[in-house]
């Protein structure tokens, strides 16, 4: 296990992340603290950062350090961007920092920064070809995947900050001659670059402006599900945002619900962002990730000590093994119950015909490993400690949808209580949640076969007869406690099937 802070020193915030990693629950985030710094604002005409800004830059760095020690982190690294890296009197700083408080900046070049934004994407969400844009105070970062293989990337000299300070400067936030002029400059600077057109791949957002432009177009549809990694938003979602900034004025923005106050006066550039990127590569949607520079910064730092730490091809398993670990799934119990459930879907199928795309297949696999998982918390309750767990637990490599539909799965118990569930998002038609449904009586009833969690069913063989249907369960070891609840589960089958179920347990 180890600690590791970092220290984000951008041009708009300065932010402090305190990460633990361990192999047996991943890559946490422990801690989580900024201050809005603004230090773009300290940079002159000949961009050399004036006293005042390195006052401020070594006051929050010193502030930080506690921070640290308090929560024991082994290294600390202090990272700088655009804000920093732009400043003619970059030695100065950096010299100054190491005097009054024992730190050494790192710099991060442009391209570095484009890359550690790829990195943390394309190991954190399951989109093979995609365009990533992390906008910030200063600088703005863009690349091209394919494959989730880096193609193109590009750092633009301008950012939230400086596009305020070229637009807005002595005029209203929502100027209309201002946004069209920044408009015009940002289409623009994007239409200069050829691999940016017309590509047709989802636009995944990093950074503190996007994560206010998602959070914003959940407040406006009053979304239930907790957390914005991974949530994909459409182009008339990103203009239903833009359009309520336009028509806001400042005392509605600071009651904005999902807008941070420190962002009130930079974030519509950021919109104009968002949107004429997602208009000139004609992307199919947009993605927020969390994770992003200083998730990539560590995961690289963290994959020199610990090999193979982090697996692009294995996004979701290795953060549903995590999550399994974080709740004390026994993992000879987990697969007991996932090798049965599948194994009872592939007979069920064979007999009634009805379809299970890939992806339900996968989904359905890992419920039947997390099946009430909740009951860490209390037993009586497993089923709703078990979908709120799951539902709003932010999972690398799933989308909102999959992530609540693996909460459904994991956390069936009967009809009723997925209906409940359901009501919640009202993300699902009618023929989903009836799958839904099947795929959960399957789970449960492959937990009545190991209730004991002592793995004693070897096999099971489904007969159709004329009038009913005979499960033949073969067994290892005493089966007493599988033979009483799967004789209680059984009806839930028997509705599947359309059919009497008379289950047979036998060492033969």
């Amino acid at each position: 296990m180890k600690r590791l802070g970092l220290i984000d020193i951008g041009s708009n915030t300065i932010r402090l992340v305190i990460f633990e990693y361990s192999k047996e629950t991943g890559l946490n985030e422990l801690q989580n603290v900024k201050t809005p710094a603004r230090l773009s604002q300290y940079l002159d005409e000949d961009k050399n950062m004036n006293e005042e800004g390195i006052n401020v830059l070594v006051e929050t760095l010193n502030s930080f350090k506690k921070v640290a020690k308090k929560f024991h982190v082994e290294e600390l690294v202090p990272a700088a961007t655009a804000a920093v890296r732009q400043s003619q009197n970059i030695n100065q700083i950096i010299e100054k920092v190491k005097a009054k408080t024992n730190l050494v900046i790192e710099i991060i070049p442009e391209e570095d920064e484009a890359f550690y934004g790829f990195y943390a994407v394309t190991h954190t969400l399951n989109i093979e070809n995609g365009i990533t844009v992390d906008i910030g105070g200063g600088s703005t970062e863009i690349t091209y995947f394919e494959n989730k293989k880096l193609k193109e990337a590009i750092s633009f000299p301008f950012g939230v900050v400086t596009l305020e300070k070229m637009f807005f400067v002595d005029k209203d936030h929502n100027d209309k001659n201002a946004i069209k002029k920044c408009e015009k400059y940002v289409k623009e600077q994007f239409e200069s670059l050829k691999w940016i057109k017309d590509k047709k791949v989802p636009i995944i957002g990093i950074g503190g402006s996007a994560r206010n432009n998602a959070r914003i177009h959940q407040s406006l549809n009053n979304y239930p599900i907790a957390g914005v990694h991974g949530y994909d938003m459409t182009k008339k979602d990103l203009e239903e945002v833009y359009e309520v900034l336009k028509k806001s004025d400042k005392s509605d923005l600071k009651d904005l619900d999902g807008l941070s106050r420190d962002r009130t006066d930079i974030i519509i550039p950021s919109s104009i962002v968002f949107n004429a990127l997602y208009e000139i590569s004609n992307a199919t949607r947009y993605t927020f990730s969390r994770k992003g520079l200083r998730e990539g910064v560590v995961m690289t730092r963290l994959e020199e000590e610990f090999p193979k730490s982090f697996n692009k091809d294995k996004v979701t398993s290795d953060a549903l093994k995590y999550l399994a670990n974080e709740y004390n799934i026994h993992a000879s119990n987990g697969k007991q119950r996932m090798r049965l459930a599948e194994d009872l879907l592939n007979k069920v199928i064979d007999i009634t015909g009805f379809e299970v795309s890939k992806e339900d297949r996968e989904l359905f696999k890992e419920a039947a490993y997390l099946y009430y998982l909740g009951s860490f918390i209390d037993a009586d309750s497993s089923s709703q400690h078990t979908y709120y767990i799951i539902a709003n637990s932010s999972i690398n490599g799933l989308s909102h949808k999959e992530r609540v539909k693996l909460a459904l799965l994991s956390s069936f118990k009967n009809k009723t209580l997925l209906k409940f569930y359901v009501k919640e998002t009202s993300l699902f038609n009618d023929g989903e949640i009836e799958l839904i449904q099947k795929l959960g009586v399957l789970i449960k009833f492959a937990n009545a076969l190991n209730v004991s969690n002592t793995d004693c069913i070897e096999s099971m063989e489904l007969i159709e007869k004329k009038n009913e249907f005979e499960l033949k369960v073969k067994y290892v070891t005493d089966p007493i406690a599988e033979e009483y609840q799967s004789e209680r589960q059984k009806k839930h089958l028997e509705k599947l099937l359309s059919k009497k179920l008379n289950i047979i347990f036998t060492q033969d």
